[in-house]
């Protein structure tokens, strides 16, 4: 048995993905939960390196900042492309979908109200460039033959701007076939009905 642990609030956030992965691996985690009260003391910030959560434990490594978690994920589980050409290009493909994360939690937390509608005709911008490497790739993967963190990545994302825009993806055929090959991953699918997931609300602020 793995010693993973994550510690992190109690919502899906920037655990999204690796939770999602981990459960596709076939992988077992512990989960700390800390609540924002806990995290207001400023004790437990003080003991992360910068000052922020999640923090993962592999066995006695511990690591912060949740794409450094994912690309360790890739390395350690075999999901990081098969070649170091393919190692590079996924990392590249999770620098774009962290873009596409960042822009969603600032909406999310500073300009919901104001920025929301912007927000979401803004969406083809970004996702096109997604449905491009799909399209170029064709195996139903972002990078190669296999699956990579980078998948992981930006299914996570999606899911949640389904949430936020149901018909954002209705352009996007190949970001919808996507989806719905990784939603039917047996592993995955059993995650995403599992109350594990269900109970944990997607954002700190319960805006989605």
């Amino acid at each position: 048995m793995t010693g993973f642990t994550i510690t992190y609030f109690a919502v899906r956030g920037r655990c999204g993905a690796m939770r999602i992965m981990l459960s596709d691996q076939g992988q077992e985690w512990k989960e700390v939960v800390v609540t924002f009260d806990e995290w207001m003391k400023g004790d437990l910030k003080k003991t992360c390196v910068f000052g922020q959560l999640p923090k993962f434990e592999d066995n006695g490594l511990i690591l912060y900042q949740s794409n450094a978690i994912l690309r360790h994920l890739g390395r350690k589980l075999g999901a990081n492309g098969e070649t170091e050409r393919e190692a590079s290009l996924v990392d590249m493909v999770a620098e774009g979908v962290e873009e596409i994360r960042t822009k969603y939690l600032k909406m999310i937390y500073q300009e919901y109200e104001t920025g929301k509608d912007a927000y979401i005709k803004d969406l083809p911008n970004h996702f096109c460039k997604f449905e491009a490497i799909l399209v170029k790739n064709q195996s139903g993967f972002l990078v190669g033959n296999s699956i990579s963190y980078a998948d992981y990545s930006l299914f996570e994302v999606l899911l949640n701007h389904q949430v936020l825009s149901p018909t954002c993806l209705d352009s996007f055929p190949s970001l919808k076939k996507f989806v719905e090959m990784m939603s039917a991953r047996p592993k995955i699918k059993t995650f995403l009905q599992s109350d594990a997931y269900k109970k944990l609300p997607i954002n700190g602020n319960g805006k989605q």
